[in-house]
């Protein structure tokens, strides 16, 4: 916990700006946004950024409209704080493009967390960042309103794919108690993130079931930016598909490319224990969970997927061996991270 250190770093800051990860999910954008009610509310000036445009279903989060996708590269912060953010490239331009960089707060709960902030708070244990700042703000002894607790459960309940991954415990379930005993709305959160989903992800999916692959344990699906243009796909993650491809039953791991605008080909990575993932996105420059991560590939398409496929049958194989060598295999559902 730094509530001593985050208590001092924010009281001698006037201008904070706070960033999050390209792509964002529920758990960035509510950790966002219940950072800025937090900070707005003791009297600070705050810029939110994530540098990717924002899903229509999370238009019920507070203050989700102030949240930018731009920033003057010119100007003048006293404080970053990062919610929810592997690495200083997953924040994306504005991050980078801005010319004088105050210290950071790195908030965050990967385990291919690159502790790139002047403080670090890193919690791979946690489910989510949300659940890491409900227990700051307990800290803090912050009165927690309706508003800043749909924030904090929309990270939590996205995050969990409503509590259904490995590392959800009792304590993840009270804590989301406690944010509807202050006013967040289960039903609402669960139906707008994890449920409804707009006709281009339904057409999105029938291109990559139709181009899905099965070998030596690996599923996967590559989809090029004219497919994604033609049904109207504008997010940069798979909208699920990933998820989807994992879970079936004889696969030990599931894959999705898409070819970005630019020709730069974004991979979502998930498995089921006793498999881990994080450790090849970690080698192709990304980051995430041990069963669910993500990266971003130079293209063309097929090159990244001709790479990436062999890479893949190869950590299948050897973790397979590993587990067999020793290791008790666990049962589980994958962690989300929408890459």
């Amino acid at each position: 916990m730094i509530t001593t250190e985050f208590q001092q770093a924010v009281q001698e800051a006037e201008r904070i700006v706070m960033f999050s990860h390209v792509g964002p999910d529920g758990d960035a954008l509510g950790s966002l946004t219940a950072m800025g009610q937090l900070l707005i509310g003791q009297g600070k000036q705050v810029t939110m950024v994530v540098d990717s445009p924002i899903a229509p279903r999370f238009s019920y989060l507070p203050l989700i409209e102030a949240v930018q996708a731009k920033l003057d590269a010119n100007a003048i912060f006293d404080l970053i704080i990062t919610v929810d953010c592997g690495d200083e490239l997953r924040m994306g331009k504005p991050f980078e493009r801005l010319k004088n960089k105050p210290p950071i707060i790195n908030i965050d709960q990967h385990i291919t967390n690159t502790n790139f902030g002047a403080i670090n708070w890193v919690e791979p244990t946690a489910t989510s960042t949300a659940e890491m700042l409900y227990d700051l703000f307990v800290a803090l002894n912050v009165e927690l309103t309706t508003a800043m607790a749909t924030s904090l459960l929309t990270g939590v309940v996205t995050d969990t794919l409503g509590f259904r991954t490995p590392n959800v415990t009792a304590k993840t379930l009270k804590i989301s108690g406690a944010l509807m005993d202050a006013g967040a709305e289960l039903a609402l959160i669960t139906m707008q993130t994890l449920n409804l989903q707009p006709l281009a992800t339904a057409r999105l999916w029938q291109i990559g079931l139709d181009r899905m692959k099965f070998e030596d344990g690996l599923i996967w699906s590559a989809i090029s930016h004219e497919e994604r243009a033609r049904v109207g796909h504008k997010s940069d993650s798979s909208s699920g598909l990933v998820n989807f491809l994992a879970d079936v039953d004889r696969a030990a791991m599931g894959v999705v490319l898409l070819e970005m605008d630019d020709g730069t080909v974004r991979v979502g990575f998930r498995c089921r224990p006793p498999y881990d993932v994080s450790v090849l996105a970690m080698e192709f420059g990304g980051g995430g969970h041990p069963q669910a991560a993500g990266c971003t590939m130079e293209g063309p398409l097929a090159k990244a997927e001709f790479m990436l496929v062999d890479r893949c049958k190869e950590v299948i194989a050897q973790q397979t061996l590993a587990n067999e060598n020793g290791r008790s295999p666990q049962t589980g559902i994958r962690h989300t991270y929408e890459a």
